[in-house]
């Protein structure tokens, strides 16, 4: 099976610590596909959209579409970035567009305040 950047999974993030997202819930891989060895995935969680989120600068609005699959309006929280196990992906559910992507590796860039060009 393959796990590529920019599709959406329902993964299990349990068990958690704290005020990391919880239980089987929609995940974004945003990692590269090309890079790595291990079997691991990096993910923003996804969840239910509140109108509270459009002041938090970590969070993307995601709108319900045929090619993402969200049943809801949700929001992708680029502040919850995480590796996780392969093993954790239970289903395929859709994917987003590049446009999108982009917002929220740029949220993810805001998160750790990296502010300089980076070069390979």
């Amino acid at each position: 099976m393959s796990y590529k950047q920019g599709e959406i999974w329902l993964v299990n993030l349990e068990p958690t610590i704290g005020a990391e997202m919880t239980k089987l819930r929609p995940c974004l891989i945003v990692s590269d596909d090309t890079i790595g060895k291990l079997p691991l995935r990096t993910v923003v969680p996804i969840t239910n959209w509140s109108d509270s989120f459009g002041s938090i600068p970590w969070m993307v609005k995601l709108v319900p579409n045929s090619q993402n699959n969200l049943s809801k309006p949700s929001s992708a929280d680029a502040f919850q970035v995480k590796n996780l196990s392969i093993k954790r992906f239970d289903k395929k559910i859709g994917e987003i567009s590049e446009e999108t992507l982009f917002k929220i590796h740029s949220k993810i860039a805001k998160t750790l305040k990296i502010n300089y060009k980076l070069s390979y």
